[in-house]
């Protein structure tokens, strides 16, 4: 009896095993804008992820796709200065 509990019980685990895990922010990796203004991209860094680029709902600014070593994030586009690029004033 114990053994058909336990078999059970390994069955259980293993198909959730199989279930899909979606552990992330899907809202922010959308659609990307396919061509940002020219007043933007002559104000934006160089050192940025131009090619993938939405608007943040939350705080109507830039955001790029940044790809480290570890994770890949999004972060706010900036300007030569350090100062976030936006659509409406904060």
């Amino acid at each position: 009896m114990k053994r058909k509990i336990w078999l059970l019980g390994l069955v259980t685990v293993s198909l959730a095993a199989c279930e899909q895990y979606d552990g992330g922010n899907n809202d922010l990796s959308g659609q990307f804008i396919n061509k940002l203004p020219e007043g933007v991209l002559e104000i934006a860094a160089t050192n940025q992820n131009l090619e993938a680029v939405q608007i943040d709902p939350s705080s109507g600014c830039y955001i790029y796709r940044y790809a480290g070593p570890v994770e890949t994030t999004f972060l706010p586009l900036r300007t030569v200065s350090g100062a976030p690029i936006c659509t409406r004033k904060q």
